[in-house]
């Protein structure tokens, strides 16, 4: 061969398959190819001027495209900050709320690494009741020992003794005689006007059964029911469920005390101006659905005092088309165990498909905020607990295995309730007429 005659391009420079399938993948997603392109334009104006552009696309393209793009690694080790780190607190706003230390499966610690969370992120500070020597176990093992001496010492905690304490295992109506016990002291202390609210991870039951005992039902209701949040297709909205729990048994009157209470809670809270009340249902059909279905539907229906959309099958619940759904204790509780299940199955599933093959591992470190925002409205950690409406009191019902998050998010809730003066318009709920409880 002449080695002065040019030499052919050598096909093996070419990139190869797999790059080539990157660069098609990359360009036909939405949200990197926009970025791209607008980089790419911030770019070809840099490079027509000089000097001040030129360092303006350097800084862009270190600040935003290498820790989006080139180093996705960055932002997987990366933790999300949220508005509570961002908003600064003024003392002067914070609400009381006591807390049932020795209410779980892992307490006292776990709930107490919650609420030294919440009073640095949440506007409220905590009464922690708890046994004394089980909570200072708790503590050294934990090693909370400083931060809850720096708490106790900015008057964020302040630590509340008691007796012994109610078993996850025993029955309700053991609070009668466990007078000292934490759930009762706790209930007591809101009672008196000494806290906003109250939350609690333990027993249910008993947790029910003190809140009567204690605070009282409200004029009007028969039974308290729980009502537990779940999430809907519009990240902005959720639904009120209830009662998840409380009665496995329930009159038609009560379904309508249960619309009554939800619609109140919707629209104070949840800020949802006309709340649209469903009836659990295996049918949108008036003439549908079992006995109790049948006895209830035309009493929600001639409610003034809430606007009733009908019958809300299964697969509507979690549609948007609901604000309030009412059922009995027994079919609440299992779609909320439904619920929890498939949250944390589906979040399995993701993690061991997507991250298979060469495209899925790329896709993932690109994908990885927005699966993060999956997990966060499917986790029943991130919801903390159920609201126990119907008591003459803000109330939350905590998971039985919560930890630090799902404290953090129950009082969060619960300060939400107080905050927003619930128990105004509960109260309201007696009154022969009163805007409190109108359609809106």
């Amino acid at each position: 061969m002449n080695p002065l005659q040019p030499k052919e391009p050598d096909k093996r420079t070419k990139p190869n398959r797999a790059i080539r399938r990157l660069v098609i993948w990359y360009r036909r997603n939405a949200a990197v190819t926009s970025l791209v392109g607008t980089a790419t334009s911030a770019a070809s104006t840099a490079g027509s001027v000089a000097g001040a552009a030129t360092s303006a696309a350097t800084y862009a393209a270190n600040t935003v495209l290498q820790p989006l793009v080139f180093d996705p690694l960055r932002r997987l080790q990366r933790g999300l900050g949220g508005p509570d780190e961002d908003t600064p607190i003024n003392d002067a706003d914070r609400l009381w709320v006591a807390v049932d230390g020795m209410g779980g499966d892992h307490a006292p610690g776990p709930i107490l690494e919650g609420c030294l969370l919440a009073v640095e992120r949440l506007p409220l500070r905590v009464r922690f009741v708890a046994e004394a020597e089980r909570l200072q176990a708790a503590i050294t093992d934990l090693e909370l020992q400083d931060d809850l001496d720096a708490a106790v010492a900015r008057g964020l905690i302040q630590l509340v003794p008691s007796g012994p304490s109610v078993g996850m295992d025993e029955e309700a109506t053991v609070v009668r005689r466990k007078r000292d016990a934490s759930i009762n002291v706790a209930m007591d202390l809101v009672k008196q006007g000494q806290a906003t609210a109250v939350y609690s991870a333990g027993n249910s039951g008993a947790v029910m059964a003190s809140a009567i005992f204690r605070l009282g039902r409200l004029k009007g209701i028969d039974r308290p029911a729980i009502g537990a949040l779940f999430p809907t297709r519009d990240p902005e909205q959720q639904v009120l469920v209830l009662d998840v729990g409380a009665n496995m048994d329930c009159k038609p009157e009560w379904l309508l005390q249960f619309a009554l209470l939800g619609n109140i809670y919707s629209r104070d809270v949840l800020q949802v101006a006309r709340p649209r009340i469903g009836l659990v249902n295996i049918g949108e059909e008036e003439c549908k659905g079992n006995d109790l279905c049948l006895r209830t539907y035309p009493l929600l229906a001639a409610e003034p005092r809430f606007h009733f959309a009908g019958n809300c099958e299964g697969r509507d619940i979690l549609s948007g088309d609901f604000d309030v759904v009412v059922c009995d204790g027994y079919t609440g509780n299992v779609l909320l165990k439904f619920l929890e299940s498939v949250g944390s199955v589906l979040l399995d599933v993701i993690k061991v498909e997507l991250p298979r093959g060469r495209r899925g591992k790329v896709g993932s470190a690109f994908l990885i905020n927005n699966l993060r925002r999956i997990k966060k409205r499917l986790d029943h950690a991130e919801h903390g607990g159920a609201l126990l409406l119907g008591v003459d009191g803000v109330c939350v019902i905590g998971h039985g295995s919560s930890k630090a998050l799902s404290v953090l998010s129950a009082l969060r809730l619960a300060h939400s309730a107080a905050n927003h003066h619930v128990m105004d318009d509960l109260h309201a709920l007696s009154a022969p007429t009163g805007d409190a409880v109108t359609c809106g």
